[in-house]
């Protein structure tokens, strides 16, 4: 329960905040697709087809049952667009072609990752303004962010792309566990600052939405997982505007 939990219900969130939000699902195994209740169709323009040039970024958006919340949908095509790419001039910068076409639409832009770092994660990174990391408590939590970190790094060296990490959020939370409690007090230690006050906790709500088609937040609205993806959608917005004002008072 993380990457693609997040992507649901931090969109959907955002989406009752009065911000117009897109949803990109970016993995093959199109669980953001179906999470919000999108039945896959082989007939239906996909990321696929707009990766490979066939279809513009518009043609592939479909409305929610959300008000505010628009989704690019994903099927098990999209593992093919990993090898069909390769030969393409600009392969890795894709979707950040297409998704400028449309950006000026919406308030926020959520592309859901594949789990695997490959070509569709390195269109996805470059396509991207910052990179929100959801991390499960675990054993091996500090580990695997160590690496997605020093890919970014090489991101922002090899490809003059200035990727801005947005946060990392701990979820699968549980402070009942020494575990958990140790695995937060070791992220915050070593990343100060980039790790988000807002946790997300263990909780079956959370897991049952997404087999129903719903964000937590139509499945259960008064669930501690609904009121801690709201918390979230606050700090990222205000982390957004601490950022522009920055910027304005910089620039």
């Amino acid at each position: 329960m993380g990457k693609t939990t997040t992507a649901i219900n931090l969109a959907a969130s955002l989406a009752v905040s009065d911000i117009r939000v897109l949803l990109v699902d970016s993995d093959p195994q199109g669980n953001a697709t179906s999470g919000l209740g999108i039945a896959k169709s082989p007939e239906r323009p996909s990321l696929y087809h707009v990766l490979l040039g066939e279809t513009e970024l518009r043609s592939a958006i479909i409305k929610s049952d959300l008000e505010g919340l628009d989704v690019v949908a994903s099927d098990k095509n999209l593992i093919g667009a990993n090898l069909e790419l390769v030969p393409a001039t600009e392969r890795e910068f894709r979707l950040r072609q297409k998704i400028s076409q449309v950006k000026d639409q919406y308030g926020f832009i959520l592309i859901d990752c594949p789990p695997a770092l490959d070509l569709l994660t390195l269109n996805a990174l470059l396509a991207a303004d910052s990179v929100l990391i959801p991390i499960q408590c675990e054993f091996f939590a500090l580990e695997g962010i160590s690496e997605l970190i020093a890919t970014i790094d090489r991101i922002r060296e090899t490809l003059q792309h200035p990727l801005v990490i947005e946060g990392i959020l701990l979820t699968m939370f549980d402070d009942r566990t020494n575990l958990t409690r140790q695995v937060a007090a070791d992220l915050r230690e070593f990343f100060g600052n980039e790790v988000l006050q807002t946790v997300i906790p263990r909780s079956v709500r959370l897991a049952e939405a997404p087999s129903h088609g719903k964000p937590i937040l139509t499945y259960d609205l008064r669930s501690r997982g609904a009121e801690s993806y709201i918390q979230l959608a606050k700090e990222i917005l205000d982390r957004d505007h601490a950022t522009r004002k920055s910027a304005q008072s910089t620039g």
